[in-house]
């Protein structure tokens, strides 16, 4: 078992030495950015699923950052993933994994900065509902060009919401809950000028997605609009005025596959941010 990195320092120099082994071995390093995740205990096996998904589609050096109590310190590791690039190469990747403690997960900043790689993106997956104001959340939304964040893990929407409008100014964000309603954002749209009547959107589905589709709403009409939901943990189905709205094609897309095309993404969502603002009001 290889032994545990205490330091930023350490797992600088585990990473040089990663990188010299690499060039012995004619492999290449295609990293295109640098992706943190904030993962708390309870988001620790989802986080690894989707994040096992990504390396290959989204070469990058991924930094994933364990929040823990205890009086201070961290506890690092650091892994290479290869993958095939023809004529006997490979293009490798850098997972580093450190669990903060205490302090360290009060101040992450301090120890994120010194691991990125110059002049490429910064993304950031928070898992769980944001620590809106929290150091923490506040240092990393600095060093960071977007934050992805999945609605779909909060409770008590669509109060948060409300603190989400509030950092759209200092950085671009996603939002999967968002992605997932796509499909039937289009749909919707196609039945207008039909749809501009309607009064109440009934979304079976998310919390989440019951929300943001009637926040959308709202702010492309302009107007009111009265919402009902009933609970599903998928969009199953959407009612307006009472008459089922037509199913869209195609399949949900995977969660892997929705962070993806959300890590493709550098500018602001001036429709989404419309959305979650008119969700609150």
């Amino acid at each position: 078992m290889a032994p545990t990195l205490t330091s930023v320092s350490e797992i600088e120099r585990k990473l040089a030495s990663l990188r010299l082994d690499e060039d012995r071995a004619a492999r290449l390093r295609t990293s295109v950015m640098t992706h943190i995740a904030w993962v708390p205990e309870e988001w620790v096996e989802a986080a690894e699923d989707v994040l096992a998904g990504l390396a290959e589609r989204h070469p990058s050096r991924t930094i994933v950052l364990f929040p823990q109590s205890g009086k201070g310190g961290l506890e690092g590791e650091v892994s290479v993933e290869s993958f095939g690039a023809g004529e006997n190469r490979s293009v490798c990747t850098d997972t580093i994994r450190i669990h903060l403690h205490g302090t360290s997960a009060e101040h992450p900043g301090s120890v994120v900065e010194p691991l990125l790689i110059t002049d490429l993106p910064v993304f950031l997956r928070w898992r769980g509902v944001p620590a809106f104001g929290d150091s923490a959340f506040e240092e990393l939304v600095d060093v960071v060009d977007r934050l992805i964040v999945d609605s779909t893990e909060w409770p008590d929407l669509p109060r948060p919401y409300a603190e989400l409008a509030q950092v759209f100014d200092r950085v671009a964000v996603s939002d999967i809950a968002w992605a997932r309603t796509s499909r039937w954002r289009s749909m919707l749209a196609s039945l207008w000028p039909a749809i501009a009547r309607v009064e109440r959107i009934k979304v079976t589905g998310t919390e989440a997605q019951a929300q943001l589709l009637a926040g959308w709403l709202r702010s492309r009409l302009g107007r009111a609009i009265r919402l009902e939901h009933e609970p599903s943990n998928k969009l199953a189905g959407v009612e307006l005025d009472g008459e089922p709205a037509p199913f869209p094609p195609g399949d949900p897309p995977l969660p892997a596959d929705l962070l993806s095309d959300e890590l493709d993404k550098l500018s602001r969502d001036p429709v989404y941010e419309a959305a979650v603002s008119a969700a609150v009001t």
